[in-house]
């Protein structure tokens, strides 16, 4: 089922949202790899506040290549979501609504995202390019110094996404083997 979700994401938004649904999503998305989430894991055990508010927001697993002439981004691509699962179960505890990556995530994460009604959405690897031209703007934010692995605030309008695991804990990777099977 398509559905369209603003951004931030509520937690009636995110309850709403099963396995397997396309999802376009509309407003303001932040990224960060796993340098961001160190630096911000860092912040966080020295008690100083994020470089950005998460509660209710995204955070896209992402490092874009520069843009081209004309354009507010280059290629815009997931990158593998569980290079960041150690620092995850505590930025959903702090009020994250959502992840966007690509692969499979860990058992912790998976908790915590049914612990705090949370949603993680894969992104078409390998569809960079395409992902790219529902980037409307982006601009760093924060830790200007990691380069591509700066949390950059993108604006996005229709930017597609599939629910991998819901607010339930359902995990898409998983069901989508079993139907297989069948």
């Amino acid at each position: 089922m398509d559905k369209r979700i603003k951004t931030p994401i509520s937690k009636k938004d995110a309850a709403s949202l099963k396995v397997g649904d396309y999802v376009f999503l509309t407003g303001t998305i932040y990224t960060a790899r796993d340098a961001a989430h160190k630096r911000m894991e860092e912040s966080l055990n020295k008690g100083e506040a994020l470089p950005v508010s998460i509660s209710g927001n995204i955070i896209y697993y992402m490092g874009p290549s520069p843009a081209r002439e004309g354009r507010s981004i280059g290629s815009a691509g997931p990158t593998t979501a569980s290079r960041m699962d150690r620092y995850t179960p505590r930025l959903l505890d702090l009020g994250l609504g959502a992840m966007i990556g690509k692969g499979k995530r860990s058992q912790e994460v998976i908790d915590a995202i049914v612990r705090n009604g949370s949603v993680y959405f894969a992104a078409v690897g390998g569809a960079g390019a395409l992902l790219s031209k529902r980037i409307l703007s982006s601009q760093v934010v924060a830790y200007e110094d990691l380069g591509t692995e700066a949390v950059r605030k993108l604006e996005v309008k229709d930017f597609p996404v599939v629910v991998v695991i819901d607010s339930e804990g359902n995990n898409l990777y998983e069901t989508a083997v079993e139907a297989y099977k069948r």
